[in-house]
């Protein structure tokens, strides 16, 4: 990026954090807490195991080692106990450990059917000898187990049978499609996750299902689900309104979920709320020390100190190409950071040569030059490059000839389609 030169927070500002941090200690404690609902919420699948599934498969930086890797694999086997995940982790990495032979997967795929065996039977049980609640306990012990250490379609099965009985209360069911969800998303289901939160959305808010803890969990499940699907502006707006609240701990770290809410709303907050709700805010800087780099691009932009805005952007990619949210879309992000530093850049100036915008970047003419160029191209910036006299002349629009274009652009599209209409009518 031209200037090699380290840039990092200065003394003053690491002692701002620092004290800030130190003061909200006591806070920091109580966030993020498990919720009264979510300590009985299935500690399986484990989503922390499930990021560190995808930091080995992608070979994120400092993850791509054979100590992390036997780590990984030494968790699925005597933690989880699952041969399945174990084979199908083994194939994808192109590796044989040798933690598990295949005698040893053999002799726990059979205990594991074995132990499924015996607690179908205890359902059985209790359908004969007790009443509706024992019958469900011990199919919510199968579901769970199946999490553990059986195949995701096992999982999904016994899930489904779950929330196929009689008499199972809305609330239930609801927990019982957030557990299914996180098996999906555990997988990389992303069709079936959405399907599980979509049903147990409608029932929280149709049905009447959702309490108040339930509601404000599933907003996070959401959340997390449109950062999946690239709905930035949906997810920011319901991450940010859960981090006073926040109790997933079963599908996130409280740390994962404020680097998600924090540069999901970086897109999307104007400056004045991007002060308030995220620099200011005293549940992101409980962790700020832990998350250095995600704030110091945040805090980089806000002072418009643009040179340091790059080069936080090239210490927080590899956070992004690390985690399984952000990594399918970080050719998105990367751009759209590049984009929302250059809006926020041109709107002080009608013109700006391009060695002024290069020096403010600490970059060469060249790269401001090749991206902005792409950016004007694409339509993502409102500008123009003089290129004989070396700048860069902003042409923002004013409201009224946007809503002109915008009404020009949706009369062609209703043309079209009326078009269309007609000749299917003709034949």
């Amino acid at each position: 990026m031209g200037d090699d030169e380290e840039v990092k927070m200065t003394s003053t500002e690491e002692e701002d954090v620092q004290a800030i941090a130190d003061a909200t200690d006591t806070t920091k404690s109580k966030l993020g807490q498990p919720s009264a609902s979510e300590e009985s919420a299935s500690p399986y699948p484990d989503m922390e195991l499930c990021q560190e599934i995808h930091k080995l498969t992608v070979k994120a930086q400092g993850y791509n080692t054979p100590e992390f890797q036997t780590k990984v694999l030494t968790t699925i086997c005597k933690d989880l106990e699952n041969p399945t995940l174990y084979e199908s982790l083994e194939h994808t990495l192109g590796v044989t450990t040798g933690i598990w032979g295949v005698p040893d997967i053999q002799a726990k795929k059979e205990y594991n059917s074995k132990k499924m065996e015996e607690l179908e039977a205890k359902v059985e049980e209790a359908k004969e000898s007790a009443g509706d609640m024992e019958v469900m306990d011990a199919r919510v012990t199968v579901a769970r187990f199946a999490a553990k250490a059986m195949s995701q379609e096992d999982a999904l099965a016994s899930y489904q049978k779950l929330l196929d009985l009689p008499k199972i209360s809305s609330g239930k069911k609801i927990d019982a499609m957030m557990e299914s969800a996180r098996v999906a998303s555990f997988y990389g289901d992303t069709k079936k996750t959405a399907g599980f939160i979509g049903s147990a959305h409608k029932l929280a808010t149709e049905g009447g299902g959702g309490d108040w803890d339930r509601r404000n969990r599933l907003k996070v499940y959401r959340g997390l689900q449109h950062l999946l699907e690239r709905d930035i502006k949906e997810a920011a707006a319901l991450l940010i309104d859960c981090i006073a609240t926040f109790s997933c701990n079963e599908i996130c770290s409280y740390q994962d979920f404020i680097v998600y809410a924090t540069l999901s709303n970086l897109l999307h907050l104007p400056r004045p709320q991007l002060k308030a709700k995220i620099l200011d805010g005293p549940e992101i800087l409980s962790v700020a020390t832990d998350i250095p780099a995600v704030i110091k691009l945040v805090k980089a932009l806000y002072d418009c100190d643009y040179k340091t805005y790059l080069h936080s952007m090239v210490e927080v990619e590899p956070i992004l190409h690390g985690d399984r949210y952000f990594q399918p879309h970080l050719a998105f992000w990367m751009r759209e950071l590049h984009i929302l530093a250059y809006k926020q850049f041109l709107e002080s100036y009608q013109s700006v040569t391009l060695q002024a915008m290069a020096t403010a970047f600490g970059v060469s003419e060249d790269f401001i030059d090749y991206h902005a160029s792409r950016f004007i191209a694409a339509g993502r910036l409102s500008a123009k490059i003089d290129k004989y006299g070396g700048v860069i002349l902003t042409n923002r629009p004013d409201l009224k000839n946007a809503q002109y274009r915008e009404t020009i652009q949706k009369g062609d599209l209703l043309l079209n389609r009326i078009q269309k209409l007609a000749r299917v009518v003709d034949l």
